[in-house]
């Protein structure tokens, strides 16, 4: 007795394959903009604590110092560009410093806000961080950061800068693709205690070397020659939006704004 198989043939529709392809985007877009869950009050203070042990003593300064200087140096390239000059390329070198060139008129408002972006950036990322994280979206404040890394790379010109960069931005990125909501709210939150403490050390400090005679075309003298206005008129801008990033963000982190 012969036995007949008969095999079938079935075939997506467009709106079944359509539909496909929207799920994952879907997923990833709710895993990027959805709300995750607020951690616990402990993992707040615990991380504010790990940020404060990066920037008080000097040896574990030397080395996280870094990363306020990649938000630093950033801070003047994305000015500049947002005023229309010319961004030629940045530097990140292994004492903590860096340089940022940019091409335009060497006077005008272009270059006062490109010169006061670098001590102000990093506290007001910070700030940013804070409101993000305060409203929950704890995954949207990694990728971005991931996505402003990236942009940045693209402008480092030497090859300590490339890999500090690199090794900052594949932290975030691995982070956000591969670990859970835990992790990431313990990462994100002392990132950002981080920028808001590490914020306010750096202004201080060149303070304390203009008094022993050196940075003397620091980003405070060349505002006081662009603007004729004396260079502790800047520094007091610089304390006063580090200090003001840290109270408001600080109040956001720890739910009492």
């Amino acid at each position: 007795m012969a036995s007949t198989d008969t095999a079938s043939i079935t075939s997506a529709s467009p709106a079944d394959t359509a539909s496909s392809a929207v799920g994952p985007i879907s997923d990833l877009w709710d895993r990027v903009f959805g709300a995750q869950p607020a951690p616990a009050a402990w993992l707040v203070i615990v991380t504010g604590l790990v940020a404060l042990a990066l920037v008080i003593p000097h040896p574990a300064w030397r080395l996280s110092r870094n990363a306020i200087t990649i938000g630093h140096e950033g801070g003047h390239g994305l000015i500049a560009l947002l005023s229309g000059r010319r961004l030629d390329g940045i530097r990140l070198h292994s004492d903590t410093s860096g340089l940022t060139v940019s091409r335009g008129k060497p006077h005008g408002i272009g270059m006062i806000l490109t010169a006061a972006a670098g001590y102000t950036a990093p506290p007001l990322l910070g700030l940013g961080g804070a409101w993000l994280l305060a409203a929950h979206h704890i995954t949207l404040f990694l990728w971005l950061a991931t996505v402003l890394l990236l942009a940045m790379l693209v402008m480092i010109r030497n090859a300590y800068g490339v890999l500090t960069v690199l090794v900052t931005g594949a932290a975030f990125l691995l982070v956000s693709w591969l670990t859970g909501p835990a992790v990431q709210s313990a990462f994100a939150y002392a990132a950002v205690w981080f920028l808001l403490l590490g914020g306010v050390r750096p202004p201080f400090e060149l303070q304390s070397k203009r008094r022993r005679g050196g940075a003397g075309d620091s980003d405070a003298d060349q505002l006081a020659r662009l603007t004729h206005a004396p260079p502790a008129m800047w520094f007091l801008l610089f304390h006063a939006v580090s200090l003001c990033s840290l109270i408001g963000g600080g109040r956001w982190l720890l739910g009492l704004g």
